[in-house]
């Protein structure tokens, strides 16, 4: 014998949402107009819950209406019911920072990240202490690992992101040299041959020995020799603290208040020279995935990260 299952009943949450007023008003016309509809259309409703529930509900008494003791038995779980669909149906509301109990993960390269760590740190112990961040390295492809949720946030230079990813630009840096004191480019004018002439750290992930730098000292018919290639901008900043090297390090545009992208360089004790060629802006952005636009766990996440990045450096620049 084969067994033919029920179907499903339909969940109609007008009905909810009518059986509630009714019972609540204990009248067609104050339901009617609680719900913004006419008493005909109200009593033809009345009229389906009648059906649906096999009770009467609301019978006449006099000029008044009074419930069934079926009604009354539901008054207390329609209004509960419909109190749940509003929430349901309500955008997200605020979250507490407090009560976040989750780990992010950020994506950066590592001049990112220890420019940003102890900003959002600070931010994440004083409003979210059960928020623990992880940082990674620049070893995703960004557009697949947001997608998939391997990350939460990329935070640097965007310029290879998948079509449906949210970028949001954050600050717009410029690049200086940077060297150690005492080094002879601090003494006299800085010019175009003399920074040619002197040895180059170039920070590159893939292992080029070119950049942004070498285009516009070609222009002037100028080449720098560049000693070595390094992946990171923190080891390079270390080698020219202890060296003749020359590396570049991003610092805020001309005017614009201290960044905290040079709190490593003036940690190490590097003076920043301004650069007397024209270089393209390095603009720094985060992205996301669209998933996460109206989340508000991270919604918190990219205001923080806003306000680690106006963050004043801890030290002046030289």
């Amino acid at each position: 014998m084969t067994l033919v299952s029920s179907p499903e009943p339909v969940v109609d949450a007008h009905l909810a949402v009518a059986l509630d007023a009714l019972l609540a008003e204990q009248s067609v016309t104050r339901a009617a107009a609680r719900l913004h509809t006419s008493p005909a259309a109200m009593s033809r409703t009345l009229a389906r819950l009648r059906r649906v529930l096999q009770d009467p509900l609301l019978v006449r008494a006099g000029q008044s209406m009074v419930p069934t003791p079926r009604a009354q038995a539901l008054r207390d779980e329609a209004a509960a019911v419909v109190r749940r669909l509003g929430a349901l149906l309500t955008p997200g509301a605020g979250i507490d920072p407090a009560a976040l109990h989750t780990t992010f993960t950020l994506q950066t390269a590592d001049l990112v990240g220890a420019a940003l760590a102890p900003g959002l740190l600070r931010l994440a112990r004083e409003e979210a202490p059960e928020v623990s961040l992880r940082f990674r390295a620049e070893e995703l492809e960004a557009g697949p690992a947001l997608r998939d949720g391997r990350i939460d946030l990329e935070i640097g230079a965007i310029d290879h992101i998948a079509p449906e990813t949210q970028v949001e630009e954050l600050v717009t840096l410029r690049m200086t040299a940077a060297v150690r004191p005492g080094h002879p480019l601090t003494e006299g004018e800085l010019t175009p041959a003399r920074l040619a002439a002197a040895e180059h750290v170039s920070v590159s992930r893939r292992g080029r020995f070119t950049g942004p730098l070498d285009t516009a000292l070609a222009e002037r018919n100028l080449h720098r020799r560049v000693a070595a290639v390094l992946p990171s901008h923190v080891a390079a900043m270390s080698l020219a603290a202890r060296s003749d090297i020359v590396c570049l390090v991003p610092t805020a545009a001309p005017g614009a208040a201290p960044s905290p992208f040079t709190d490593a360089a003036t940690a190490l004790g590097l003076r920043l020279l301004d650069i007397p060629l024209s270089l393209p802006p390095v603009t720094i952005g985060m992205a996301w995935h669209p998933r996460h636009a109206a989340d508000g766990a991270h919604h918190w996440l990219r205001d923080a990260v806003r306000r680690a990045v106006r963050e004043p450096g801890s030290t002046p620049e030289g």
